[in-house]
């Protein structure tokens, strides 16, 4: 008995026990509950005020952006306001000095015809008087002079006719290099010097052993995935990144900056940052297009034009970035139409596409000309744009004056000094090839390559070379020059030739 209700007692204490166990783990479980909802609930508060405080800004920085662009568009529109308003008051001068001009010269005309009466009275008296004393109808004594005026006076003509001709050539020239310096000088755009090839710096030698990995495993993904050698040699903490296509260097560039940041480097992560390097480098490019467009100040281009545009930023000829050469063309025509009363708007527009043929170069067969002529045919960009694009390589005739403008614009921004790159070696051939091709004619004595390249001069021998053959003689070296030759710009050819004639006077 007394066992029995010993093992009763020990029952209840042990089931008391129990239940107060269950009861402080279910206490202390509602209590990790608790501060586990506080924290989130804290955590979630600090991430709403600090969604808040970002939408602030961001909503901050896009009404300060407006104001700056309505501020902006205000001052246009108050300048654009007060040059009509002083073209206006012009007008209003010109139409009062017209109608000024109008009532004298109705007053002068009426003096003139009274005059006219008096005049042709007396000319009649004295028509008939001189028919009577020399013998000659008026008819026959008209004759008679103009056939001696005529004899007289046609040396005297042609003499005029080339002085009229040779001041007429001179003011052509004076006015065309003004207008080309005043739009040099105006432009002024600034340029930098890209290389061919890219370097990245290290934080410390042994990030090429990673960038290596195990067996050269990693750096033959890379490779593999960018199209770009990459070259590590003993120049202390830096790689090297080479490839004919700038842009694939330049997405292996990224994406081996980011996984130097990032530290971890296996196969797996290359292909993840070679993708999103991919990805910032197409936004990079669209940025870089729309910037051109709002530099040279053409609107309305479309996205897949303004793309185009922005691979011409990894783009180069002889050195120089065709981005900003485009941009620069595009500036340059843009200020010759406005000097010369053209279409600025237009000359821009196309002086920034004449060259857009050559983002897609590697990738389509043909001229950048015959490219470029398609992409913006596509677009339905306007006729003027095709001619200016075709005519700045002569593969057809101008249209219109915006293709010339651009064309001159071309060769300005091409042919400035540094505006691309030449070794000494490469220079002095090009001389040596100018008066090779030259020299190769016959009747050719002597030639000579000046002002950098951009003229020849031809001597020939008069006895073997006419006028007519000189003119022949130019074109053809024109012509060998382009077949045979790579430069940019044009080059001038001038063939001179010289005849002198001796008398004596006994």
């Amino acid at each position: 008995m007394i066992g029995l209700v010993a093992g009763l007692i020990a029952f209840l204490l042990g089931y008391l026990l129990r239940r107060y166990v269950a009861e402080a783990r279910i206490r202390s479980a509602e209590e990790a509950a608790r501060r586990i909802i506080e924290d989130a609930q804290k955590e979630a508060e600090a991430k709403k005020r600090e969604a808040i405080v970002e939408a602030k800004d961001e909503a901050f920085r896009l009404k300060r952006e407006a104001e700056h662009e309505i501020r902006e568009q205000r001052a246009e529109l108050q300048r654009l306001e007060r040059r009509l308003v002083q073209r206006e008051e012009s007008q209003d001068r010109k139409t009062e000095a017209f109608e000024q001009r109008e009532r004298t010269l109705t007053e002068k005309e009426a003096e003139l015809a009274r005059g006219r009466d008096e005049v042709a009275s007396a000319f009649a008296k004295h028509q008939a008087e001189l028919e009577r004393i020399s013998g000659l109808t008026a008819e026959q004594a008209r004759e008679q002079l103009l056939r001696q005026v005529e004899e007289s006076s046609r040396g005297d003509a042609l003499q005029i006719i080339k002085k009229i001709e040779a001041e007429a050539r001179e003011e052509a020239d004076r006015r065309a290099r003004e207008i080309i310096a005043l739009a040099i000088q105006r432009c002024a755009a600034d340029h930098t010097a890209d290389v061919t090839v890219s370097v990245v710096a290290l934080p410390n030698d042994d990030m090429k052993g990673r960038i290596i990995g195990r067996e050269g495993r990693n750096i033959r993904t890379l490779e593999g995935l960018t199209g770009v050698d990459l070259i590590i040699d003993d120049t202390p903490e830096a790689v090297t990144l080479s490839s004919f296509d700038p842009i694939r260097r330049e997405i292996a560039k990224i994406a081996l900056e980011k996984l130097i940041a990032d530290g971890r480097i296996h196969p797996a992560r290359i292909e993840e940052m070679v993708e999103k390097s991919q990805r910032e480098l197409e936004q990079r490019i669209r940025e870089e297009g729309e910037r051109a467009a709002f530099e040279a100040g053409v609107h309305g281009l479309h996205p897949e034009e303004i793309k185009l545009l922005g691979r011409l930023r990894f783009r180069y000829s002889y050195g120089q970035n065709l981005l900003q050469h485009s941009v620069e063309v595009a500036l340059l025509s843009g200020l010759m139409a406005q000097l010369l009363d053209a279409n600025p708007q237009l000359s821009r527009r196309a002086g920034l596409l004449h060259d857009i043929g050559k983002a897609l170069t590697h990738e389509v067969e043909g001229t950048h000309s015959a490219i470029g002529v398609d992409i913006c045919r596509r677009y339905h960009e306007p006729p003027e744009v095709l001619n200016a694009i075709t005519y700045h390589h002569g593969d057809e005739e101008a249209r219109c004056v915006e293709a010339i403008l651009v064309a001159a614009a071309d060769a300005i921004s091409a042919s400035r000094p540094g505006a691309r790159k030449e070794t000494a070696e490469m220079y002095v051939k090009r001389l040596e090839n100018l008066e090779r091709i030259a020299t190769s004619f016959t009747g050719v004595e002597k030639a000579y390559a000046i002002q950098a390249g951009r003229e020849v001069r031809v001597i020939v021998r008069p006895t073997d070379i006419d006028d007519t053959a000189a003119q022949n003689l130019a074109r053809e070296v024109a012509k060998k020059i382009e077949d045979e030759m790579e430069y940019p710009g044009q080059i001038k050819v001038t063939v001179l030739r010289e005849t002198r004639v001796i008398e004596y006077a006994r």
